[in-house]
């Protein structure tokens, strides 16, 4: 939370996660899940919260009655079409709050008006004034919206806003309804309305932005820096279409960028991550992982070049501290752009030291499993660095491998190996399966005789790209040779357990 100073402004921030947010397909809430939430925003910081649309169904009503009774700190907020009716269910949902707002509304542009309502400019001015006076009676606390306020003629725009602050709006939100409005244009509309509208200067000037083109939070900002001092916003953006302006974005823009926007907010943005997640858990939908302050790779580092410079210091490659808005900290994640200062940072928490020709040969191996998996997890350096991965390898290494299997069809494998002394090795056998196959070829190669005495595999990591661990133990003259192998395939790592157990025939090792 950051605290008003003499040398900043509150912004109020207004959240509809729970009305607008809703909307969108495929994100209703039941009646516990729309409280928990709420609880949740209230502990958040949110000034106010819109419950629900009460005219709109029953449930619509029930929820936000509920959210009215037991909200605390929040002010509920009930919306409403500028007609008794929805105003009166929304004044006999919000009967038990201890603060209420009433939002009333009416479409102003020229194709609302004429293609959806079918009413004339006069219409709209004189259903704006009822509804706006009948929301006076019921509550202290009334906002206005002239919906597609961005696409509404100037002239007509403010002729609305005048009429409402006169029949006693408290709150003037000017909607971007459709997302049309470019940064540039919608601080205009604001700043016409402030040199032109009657009784602008004893209102609070709201901000409400749709993400169509994108633009819902740069929108916003720029409504901020034109004189707006509350912003409508939802968790995660969710909203209508493509969303709203999304509030752990507008939020953390304003405490980042404090030098330009010198304004505080009540939120306490280390709830950030778990009120995002909470909602996720709620709709079962996950944002994405590139996804602005909350997402799983907003304070993830994978180029070596950036993990480098984050190993040095964070403010390199961070303009907030992952801590600030709830995650745990940063990640350097283990992946094909990874560089060796990660690796070796990596393999360090796992008690491993990684230097010089050990770290090339690790890295070497490391860069050939991030080709094949999207992240490479600590269990799979762990599994790397036991496999072999860092030692010197042995004189045989496989160097081309072709497996065939399945029902109907004669296991078979073919086989090239590599030895340090010179020369490539390619043999081909048929087996009970392909990994049978592969070890058959494998002797054939080598010409290392013997007997399989154990074969085991487990999976090392986790996910689609899991990692699988092979080891073998085989008898040679008298000697019992055990061999390690870890691959994304399970009959590649079969076969480099059983390389290297050969391996160590050759190296006079084994028991």
């Amino acid at each position: 939370m950051e605290p008003a100073t003499p040398d900043t402004e509150r912004l109020i921030v207004f959240d509809t996660t729970l009305r607008d947010g809703e909307q969108a397909p495929g994100f209703s809430m039941r009646l516990e899940e729309k409280l928990s939430l709420a609880r949740a925003l209230s502990e958040l910081g949110v000034d106010v919260i819109e419950a629900g649309f009460p005219a709109a169904s029953p449930g619509d009503f029930d929820a936000v009655r509920a959210v009215a009774r037991v909200l605390e700190g929040a002010v509920p907020c009930a919306l409403a079409r500028c007609t008794r009716g929805d105003v009166e269910r929304a004044r006999d949902a919000l009967q038990d709050a201890q603060s209420r707002r009433i939002h009333v509304f009416l479409a102003t542009s020229e194709v609302h008006r004429e293609r959806k309502l079918g009413l004339t400019r006069q219409q709209v001015v004189q259903r704006t004034r009822e509804g706006v006076t009948l929301a006076r009676e019921f509550s202290q606390d009334v906002e206005f919206s002239p919906e597609d306020a961005t696409r509404t003629e100037p002239d007509f725009l403010v002729e609305v806003v005048e009429t409402a602050i006169e029949a006693g709006a408290t709150t003037i939100n000017v909607p971007d309804t459709v997302g049309y409005s470019t940064p540039s244009e919608y601080a205009e509309v604001f700043r016409r309305l402030e040199r032109g509208a009657r009784g602008i200067d004893g209102v609070v000037l709201s901000a409400h932005c749709h993400d169509d083109l994108g633009l819902a939070v740069a929108n916003s900002l720029a409504a901020v820096e034109a004189g707006a001092r509350q912003v409508e916003c939802t968790l995660n953006g969710i909203g209508e279409r493509a969303g709203n302006a999304a509030l752990e974005e507008v939020v953390m823009a304003l405490r980042t960028r404090g030098d330009r926007f010198r304004l505080a907010t009540g939120i306490d943005t280390r709830r950030l991550v778990l009120s995002s997640r909470l909602l996720s858990s709620i709709t079962g939908v996950e944002v994405q992982p590139n996804k602005a302050v909350v997402g799983r790779n907003a304070f993830a580092h994978e180029a070596g070049i950036h993990q480098h410079g984050m190993l040095k210091s964070a403010e390199t490659y961070e303009i907030m501290r992952p801590e600030d808005v709830g995650f745990g900290g940063s990640r350097l994640v283990l992946g094909k752009h990874s560089g060796r200062h990660a690796l070796r940072r990596h393999a360090r928490t796992l008690g491993v030291e990684l230097e010089g020709e050990g770290l090339e040969r690790a890295f070497e191996a490391f860069k050939e499993l991030a080709d094949r998996k999207r992240e490479v997890l600590e269990d799979d350096l762990e599994a790397l660095i036991l496999a072999g991965g860092a030692p010197e390898p042995g004189p045989w290494t496989v160097d081309f491998l072709h497996t065939q299997g399945g029902k109907g069809t004669v296991p078979s494998a073919t086989v090239r190996v590599r030895h340090r002394g010179g020369g490539l090795f390619h043999e081909a056998a048929v087996g009970d399966g392909p990994i049978d196959a592969t070890f058959k070829a494998l002797v054939r190669a080598t010409g290392v005789t013997g007997s399989l005495r154990d074969y085991r595999v487990r999976s090392v990591t986790v996910g689609e790209d899991a990692q699988g661990s092979v080891i073998v133990s085989f008898d040679h003259e008298g000697r019992v040779l055990r061999g390690r192998g870890v691959s994304t395939d399970i009959v590649e790592a079969s076969a480099l357990a059983f390389l290297d157990a050969i391996n160590q025939i050759e190296q006079g090792e084994g028991t």
